[in-house]
């Protein structure tokens, strides 16, 4: 590649930076790109989380009309795969999904996705028993599940092949790259609270339980953020918790008990699956997600972080957008030395 092409860095391996630098490769060809991280694939906050597509109510951009976007970008973004014989290889599968809740009905509703997945519908009364008494309200939905231990190395994969770089490091300051890179993406996740010195960004801890469960082919949502979402290898995770700003990463024994409990209380048949792992992740959590440019300390930065929760089924379209502030930035920086 021309060494006088631009130099484009992403920084962060989650899937949100991983898949920035798929979107980069995709409509920067004549560009040198390196994602620089110091945790890949397992390592990262994605591959704790389940990644079934269904964003809660408090993901939020800059605006409603800019967080709806988002999300339908990154629908059609991951139907684009699902509709390839990569799929697998991706860790995409469709999904069918019951939400029950015995206390209000609102919360089986999702206006974010009720127009975009193929049917989003109100249960019928025989369905409210499929896991047990006392269910009022239910509703069910089509949907996809995202497994970032296949799509985080598909995407590496993918990237290497195409002439991208990899630089296993941390990085503690923009100024560092100041000489190297024409153009950063700051994809740092929680990360980035230091990095950035932001204060809105806040840990959201969650935990979960791997468990064995080939016969569980559909996601089951119940009161008090209660799931059980089925994988591609057969192995389901069980969840969860979300405390909000919280640091701890050891697995709490008593949140796994209340998940196990909440868990086969909606779904009776999980008490004979084997546990193959707890898992706890630090959520990036912030109010709205940052994607947005900057300069900082003469370093044109593309911030995008703060995904919480729904970085995972959310980051197409907040990836999308960064890198098309990331081109406007180039193109600028291309009118200045002229």
């Amino acid at each position: 590649m021309d060494n006088n092409s631009p130099k484009i860095a992403v920084i962060g391996a989650g899937v949100v930076g991983m898949t920035v630098a798929k979107i980069v490769q995709q409509e920067l060809r004549n560009t040198n790109i390196t994602i620089i991280a110091d945790a890949f694939t397992e390592d990262t906050v994605s591959c704790v989380a389940a990644g079934i597509f269904r964003p809660g109510t408090s993901f939020k951009g800059p605006t409603k009309e800019i967080t709806k976007k988002w999300i339908n970008d990154s629908w059609y973004f991951w139907q684009d795969i699902l509709k390839t014989s990569e799929a697998p290889l991706a860790g995409l599968m469709p999904v069918s999904s019951y939400i029950f809740s015995k206390e209000n009905y609102f919360v089986t509703r999702n206006h974010l996705i009720e127009d975009l997945v193929p049917i989003y519908r109100s249960v019928e009364k025989d369905e409210l028993k499929l896991c047990g008494e006392g269910w009022k309200y239910g509703s069910y939905f089509s949907t996809i599940k995202i497994g970032c231990d296949r799509y985080l190395p598909w995407v590496e994969k993918s990237f290497i092949e195409k002439g991208g770089k990899i630089d296993v490091k941390k990085i503690d300051s923009f100024a560092s790259l100041l000489s190297k890179f024409d153009l950063v993406f700051n994809c740092t996740g929680l990360g980035a609270k230091m990095l950035c010195g932001d204060h809105d960004l806040v840990a959201l801890r969650g935990q979960v339980i791997k468990v064995k469960a080939p016969w569980l082919k559909m996601a089951f949502y119940g009161d008090y953020d209660t799931y059980m979402i089925p994988g591609l290898d057969g192995v389901a995770t069980l969840g969860g918790v979300r405390q909000y700003d919280s640091y701890n990463k050891d697995v709490c024994k008593y949140d796994s008990a209340a998940i196990m409990e909440r868990c086969c209380q909606l779904l009776p048949a999980l008490k004979q699956a084997e546990v193959v792992a707890h898992r706890v992740g630090l959520r990036p959590h912030r109010v709205p997600v940052r994607v947005e440019p900057e300069v900082v300390d003469g370093v044109k930065v593309v911030h995008c972080y703060g995904h919480g929760g729904y970085g995972v089924m959310c980051a197409p379209g907040t990836a999308m957008d960064a890198v098309r502030m990331g081109v406007d930035f180039l193109k600028s920086n291309v009118r200045s030395k002229m």
